[in-house]
């Protein structure tokens, strides 16, 4: 772990809502992960695509500060919870360009050796997360695996360090869920 991880974790313990120095330090570190992440998961996506790395930012940090009542224990839990908010957003999104156009053009995305990633002759987005939804409901660890690999954009590292498991049993765990993926919504292996 980098010394700015350990700043994030180190702001989170000591966090007290009212001092507006460790707040401000702490979303401008916190901001500077979520780019890093939007910028990775969204490398992945078509060219042209409408949302960039900065709106996924801009939302999602908006949706997890929205509250105001900040509560993660650390830098991996704080990347969990990234993820799944990142996960609301392009789904969101997504949902409002089909109704936007009535169904037709919602976005399709694919299976690769790295992680889930849009290519246009792939799967719908949507049945995507209802996928993932049903793996989660076999089996949660699965599930949460693939929401951080897939909608968050994390690596097997940081996958690995959010789940507190090993990176080898992530790698196992994804090509599975890889696997699963595809005989579930039809594309085979």
């Amino acid at each position: 772990m980098d010394d700015r991880a350990h700043d994030v974790t180190r702001m989170f313990r000591q966090l007290d809502p009212a001092d507006p120095d460790t707040t401000a330090r702490l979303h401008e570190l916190l901001y500077d992960e979520l780019r890093r992440i939007a910028a990775r998961r969204l490398s992945r996506e078509q060219p042209g695509h409408t949302l960039q790395p900065t709106a996924l930012v801009h939302e999602a940090y908006l949706r997890l500060f929205d509250s105001g009542a900040v509560d993660w224990r650390d830098r991996a839990h704080f990347l969990g919870f990234a993820a799944r908010v990142m996960r609301q957003v392009l789904v969101d999104h997504a949902r409002r360009r089909a109704a936007a156009k009535r169904g037709a053009g919602a976005r399709r995305v694919t299976l690769s050796d790295d992680v889930l990633s849009d290519d246009g002759d792939g799967f719908d987005l949507f049945d995507v997360n209802d996928a993932v939804e049903r793996l989660a409901a076999l089996d949660a660890e699965l599930g949460r695996m693939t929401e951080l690999r897939f909608f968050g954009g994390l690596t097997l590292d940081e996958t690995a360090l959010v789940l507190g498991v090993s990176r080898r049993k992530v790698a196992k765990d994804w090509s599975f869920a890889r696997l699963w993926l595809a005989r579930e919504l039809g594309g085979g292996g």
